[in-house]
């Protein structure tokens, strides 16, 4: 089917030269431009037993939206065929990809040049400034975007006028004008400010999913919460949902008794923050997910780190997701100066939990906050991990690990510091951590750093 073929090249084109999509018209004489009309109806076309829309959407890969609009000028009939830019790679039709040169379609493999131009513009496209939805009149806009918890999150006064609302979105980059008068709704915009993210089809899965589990297995789940609103409406309401559904000790006061939460609120906080904002976008039909069991919190986030795991605390932080990033950056949701993960491992130790885990899949990365045990009840694993983050976290704070700081790390009396410097040596032959001075023979006078430092 040709049109299959001129949609994956039309879409690749628009990409390349950075346009948000692309027009092919059936009624135009190709040569003098003259309005014709045409007999062509794509409403009444099947191919098979399917419509053509929908036998042409199954051949495409990765999908890409298109749509068919009828018009009628001096009583001749046009098609026009709206093709949106292609997004995270080339759209193929039938696992071949084309590209339009000069007024030709053709095979994109065989322009080796333009292919590696087209991968390096895809690269370079930035998720949020993709179209959500687009050529919606300014009323829409308004009903789709919590525009009062914007300017509400901003510290911003409410304008007067629908005008100076949309202004001020669009200078944010929420909204773009489109060429036909009327408004694109970014990701941007869509993600942080949706009342409802099930209005934009390409971003229904990235709604924050929250399960409760009955025991420490997945066999029996309890509640589960999707947060359907933008991640600035809803933050807020998620931490407090998450920390509220946390388990918790029963504490005997001089008079009453207290729930004391297992886990720190910094903790949640900050790891929510950061699966929201690193997750990547462009992994299709998953989205980010707490998951709550009574011996531990699972948060998982869709993609891969850009930086190695072990260097979360020291290392500068990088983003995939700038703007997203900067948004809540600016009104208060995370910081500039890091990740945030420095707080999540001071926040545990302050609680005297087991380190958090970090886990990297194909697809995916899995942070783990683990319920109260003590020292006898840890792992080898844990108290290594324990270890090193603490050394890590010494040395963003410009001071070294002691066996005194690992003891009061861990709630480890005195007297029993054999047990650290056991731990201690354990780490260094593991590479973890290394001796400031390999001179110093004295146990309790012995410095420590990360491998790394």
């Amino acid at each position: 089917m040709e049109i299959g073929e001129y949609i994956s090249a039309l879409s690749n084109t628009a990409a390349l030269y950075n346009k948000t999509h692309a027009l092919m018209i059936w009624g135009i004489d190709d040569e003098t431009h003259e309005i014709r009309g045409t007999e062509f109806r794509p409403a009444q076309t099947r191919q098979g037993n399917q419509s053509l829309e929908l036998f042409i959407s199954t051949q495409l890969e990765p999908q890409v939206q298109f749509y068919f609009h009828e018009v009628v000028i001096e009583d001749c009939t046009l098609i026009l065929l709206e093709i949106h830019a292609a997004n995270a790679s080339p759209v193929k039709f039938r696992g071949i990809d084309y590209i339009r040169i000069d007024s030709h379609k053709k095979k994109l493999k065989d322009f080796p040049d333009t292919e590696r131009e087209l991968w390096a513009t895809l690269g370079r496209k930035a998720f949020e400034s993709m179209i959500a939805l687009e050529d919606i009149p300014a009323d829409f806009v308004l009903r789709l975007l919590n525009y009062p918890a914007y300017f509400d999150l901003l510290s911003m006064d409410l304008p007067n006028d629908k005008a100076g609302m949309i202004d001020a979105l669009l200078a944010d980059r929420m909204i773009v004008k489109n060429i036909m008068g009327n408004y694109n709704i970014t990701n941007l915009g869509a993600i942080l400010f949706a009342h409802d993210l099930s209005a934009f089809p390409s971003l229904e899965r990235k709604a924050l999913r929250v399960i409760q589990y009955s025991d420490h297995t997945r066999l029996y789940a309890g509640k589960e919460r999707v947060f359907k609103s933008g991640y600035a409406v809803g933050f807020e309401n998620c931490v407090t949902y998450v920390y509220d559904n946390l388990p918790s000790n029963e504490v005997m006061g001089r008079a009453l008794r207290k729930n004391i939460p297992m886990y720190p609120e910094l903790a949640i906080r900050e790891s929510l923050a950061n699966a929201l904002i690193h997750q990547n976008f462009f992994l299709h039909g998953t989205g980010v997910m707490v998951e709550i069991f009574s011996d531990r919190v699972e948060i998982t986030n869709p993609g891969t780190p850009l930086i190695e795991t072990n260097r979360f605390l020291d290392y500068p932080p990088i983003s995939r997701n700038e703007q997203l990033a900067a948004f809540m950056r600016r009104i208060g949701v995370c910081e500039e100066r890091g990740s945030g993960f420095d707080k999540i491992v001071h926040a545990t130790e302050v609680y005297q939990l087991p380190a958090p885990e970090i886990m990297v899949y194909e697809n995916m990365t899995r942070l783990t906050l683990f319920s109260p045990r003590t020292f006898s009840k840890m792992s080898k694993a844990d108290r290594l991990r324990a270890c090193y983050l603490h050394a890590c976290l010494r040395r963003v704070q410009r001071e070294y690990m002691t066996n005194a700081s690992l003891r009061e790390r861990f709630a480890v009396p005195s007297r029993n510091s054999a047990m650290i410097s056991r731990l201690l040596s354990e780490s260094c032959e593991e590479g973890l951590v290394k001796l400031v001075d390999e001179a110093e023979t004295a146990a309790r006078s012995r410095r420590y750093i990360p491998y790394w430092a």
